[in-house]
């Protein structure tokens, strides 16, 4: 029988000695790796627009890369143009997309219609090719709130402004596809300032554990607004960030559209098969102010934007498309004068939009309008007018 006593009790001195272990076993147990773990970076077209290696089989279809370029080149087009309409006061604040285009259309170009998409605020390459109008976008961006109610999927999300939170609707959604044995995926896009937000680690960690069909991609920029990536975290990538979740985590060139499209769609396949979630990380850069209510020249270097622009997505893409011959300098201009006229149709459209009743304030809040305002309704009603003066 035991004496009740633990091994190494002194009685005399009233202290317990731990039992003596070999100091072999002691650096055993420090320094054994229990797992490690490497970020993969992917290019297909160099910034000189020839291809690294074999391209996937999409992108041996000039007309599909056609596509893709002419749906950047609009993209582009309108986004100048929006910019213009805010200066001239017939937007609010508008949120540019200038360099991001090859990210934005090679997530929206890898998509199925069945698939949901979460954006942030400035996906409008992703949004045009599923189907969302210029003229929507620029109701929103004008405080239209019906701008939301875009064409398209009618299962997208509409614009998040608030930063991250998107991950979470996303996720969300993947969580509904899960549990319904759909072969589908959701979406969703950050910026490399939103990878800080606990909505971003709350929705790749419980991504990570149910396993959900999600792919979360970070455009990272290298500027959270004024503040500088190194400012933003310590980590040495943001795609390492999806490590900690559990899930696939990859680098991609962000101005390559073929590799961010197959980086998507590579994605996006693992979903549909069960094989959990995956964060990318698309390698780009802000040409433009973060919005229009910003003035980048305060903050970054101007050595630093000419040199972004020497590795600018269009420039990529079409320099290729030249050099094996579908495309020309006549089809260039022939293009960006239909860019131009599609354009202007859509903020034609936009201007001559009549703006939503008054009242409409008081139909979205209540399944039954509280007798209170009930009375301001009718007050609103009988105080506005006719109004019908567009957005112009």
């Amino acid at each position: 029988m035991g004496t009740g006593v633990p091994d190494g009790w002194d009685s005399g001195r009233g202290t317990l000695t731990p039992p003596r272990t070999p100091g072999w076993l002691i650096g055993e147990l420090l320094l054994k790796t229990v797992a490690t773990f490497k970020i993969e970076y992917q290019q297909i077209l160099a910034p000189d627009g020839k291809p690294r290696g074999e391209l996937p089989g999409f992108a041996k279809d000039a007309a599909e890369l056609v596509r893709m370029y002419r749906t950047m080149v609009l993209v582009r087009t309108f986004d100048t143009k929006a910019i213009n309409l805010q200066r001239t006061g017939k937007l609010g604040t508008y949120a540019s997309c200038l360099g991001h285009e090859a990210a934005h259309v090679g997530i929206g170009a890898a998509m199925r219609p069945e698939d949901v998409f979460a954006p942030m605020y400035r996906e409008y390459g992703a949004q045009l090719w599923r189907g969302v109008r210029m003229s929507e976008i620029l109701l929103y961006w004008g405080g239209d709130e019906r701008g939301n109610n875009f064409s398209g999927p009618a299962h997208d999300f509409p614009w998040c402004v608030p930063i991250a939170t998107q991950c979470l609707h996303a996720a969300g959604s993947a969580l509904a596809m899960s549990i319904r044995g759909e072969r589908r995926c959701a979406v969703t896009v950050v910026g490399d300032g939103g990878t800080s937000e606990g909505a971003f680690y709350e929705a790749i960690n419980f991504a990570g554990v149910a396993r959900l069909p999600l792919v979360t991609v970070v455009v990272n920029n290298g500027w959270a607004i004024s503040v500088p990536l190194a400012l933003q975290t310590a980590a040495e990538t943001l795609a390492q960030k999806g490590i900690a979740a559990g899930m696939a985590s990859l680098q991609v060139d962000g101005n390559d559209v073929i590799a961010v499209r197959q980086a998507v769609a590579t994605a996006l396949e693992r979903g549909r098969e069960g094989g959990g979630p995956t964060l990318i990380e698309a390698l780009t850069y802000r040409l433009s102010d973060h919005t229009t209510a910003d003035d980048a020249r305060r903050y970054r270097p101007k050595e630093e934007v000419e040199q972004a622009w020497t590795v600018e997505p269009l420039a990529r893409l079409r320099t290729y498309l030249l050099s094996v011959g579908a495309w020309s300098d006549e089809q260039e201009q022939a293009l960006l004068a239909e860019c131009q006229q599609q354009v202007d149709s859509e903020v034609q459209r936009y201007t001559d939009t009549p703006p939503p009743p008054p009242e409409s304030m008081f139909d979205y809040m209540y399944a039954t309008l509280p007798e209170t305002l009930v009375e301001q309704r009718e007050i609103c009603i009988a105080f506005s007018g006719s109004g019908g003066h567009g957005h112009g």
